[in-house]
């Protein structure tokens, strides 16, 4: 397929500046792929879907706050600096984006506090606002840490969430069970879960089992080649655990539904199929870049949120419904005015 057959006029006024008040008051759009009917239902209804057995595969990955301001030493000038991925723990080097990239060479320091107890030298290039750093901080592990989490920002993607982060944003850019540390951005399907929706579920017999991917800013990176067969996805760190692969497996062999929560959740188990089409346990990374036409090895529905034109999670959420019925949905929210992104509202393909 082509990069342009995903390309749609979306208004601004619809890509969500904030989450709704509560988690589950979110919208949803439920798709259903045999008959294509489409209703209008709101997030906490989901219950209503699922039966005894049934099994969600959620994202349990935790947000870390990712985008640190600095100044440079000298010039004083002020960079962004977006930690990507802890690339050493003893030697506290990072890879990085910075911004404006143009300033930043290496061998410069940038200075994070006043005290000058968080310092961070850059030690090389990687791509052109790529860079890896290493931080010069002197103390025990959990204290580097906790400086970290007090220094950084809710790495809200400020490309489409124009406004600047605020207190709320740290609790409800994560997800209610968000476990290991290690994304940049949130998985968003996950975002509309309450306590209490999960509690119904479970009264219903339905499952919940966690995989983890760290979710990096790959996932967001525009796809820049008209054919999508030339498109590299960035590689994400996940695991599926053995334990989950039990329950979906058992799942699948009695003929129940399986959901993957989010794009992430489904990359994951479809990175991790066994040679008789079963999810096995695994950690690694993946680049799995699904597009249509695509054929699903484990899950049989899909939630996730409404995606941004052009984005490989709209293509992978096109692969699930059938393209024809995706574009038809999303021309559906856009007359309903529902919301899109990270921030906004959600859909279940059947």
């Amino acid at each position: 397929m082509k990069l342009s057959e995903f390309k749609f006029d979306l208004p601004e006024s619809l890509v969500a500046q904030h989450p709704a008040k509560q988690r589950d008051e979110s919208r949803l759009m439920v798709v259903h792929r045999d008959s294509g009917r489409i209703e209008h239902r709101t997030f906490k209804d989901i219950i209503e879907y699922f039966d005894d057995g049934d099994v969600f595969v959620v994202n349990d990955t935790k947000v870390f706050p990712a985008r640190l301001y600095g100044n440079k030493e000298k010039t004083g000038a002020k960079i962004e600096v977006f930690l990507l991925r802890e690339l050493n723990k003893e030697l506290h080097l990072w890879d990085v984006l910075v911004d404006p990239a143009r300033k930043i060479r290496v061998g410069n320091k940038l200075y994070f506090d006043d005290d000058g107890i968080m310092v961070a030298e850059v030690i090389d290039n990687t791509t052109s606002r790529g860079r890896t750093i290493k931080f010069l901080f002197d103390g025990p592990e959990e204290d580097f840490y906790k400086a970290l989490h007090d220094l950084g920002e809710t790495p809200l993607p400020k490309e489409v969430i124009t406004r600047d982060p605020e207190t709320a944003d740290k609790e409800r850019y994560q997800t209610i069970y968000a476990k290991h540390t290690g994304a940049v951005a949130a998985p968003s399907a996950g975002l509309h879960f309450t306590r209490e929706v999960i509690k119904r579920l479970e009264i219903k017999g339905v499952e919940m089992v966690p995989v983890t991917m760290h979710v990096g800013l790959g996932t967001f990176r525009p796809v820049d080649v008209e054919d999508l067969t030339k498109h590299k996805m960035d590689s994400e760190n996940f695991i599926v655990p053995a334990e989950s692969a039990t329950v979906v497996n058992r799942a699948l062999d009695q003929k129940k539904r399986v959901c993957a929560v989010g794009t992430t959740s489904m990359r994951a188990m479809e990175s991790s199929v066994s040679a008789n089409s079963r999810l096995k346990p695994t950690e690694g990374w993946t680049d799995k870049f699904i597009f249509p036409p695509y054929e699903f090895k484990i899950a049989n529905c899909l939630l996730t949120n409404f995606h941004m034109p052009e984005s490989t999670l709209m293509m992978l959420a096109s692969a699930f419904a059938g393209y024809d019925l995706l574009i038809e949905a999303y021309q559906t929210a856009i007359k309903e005015k529902y919301k899109f992104f990270s921030y906004g509202d959600a859909m279940l393909i059947l």
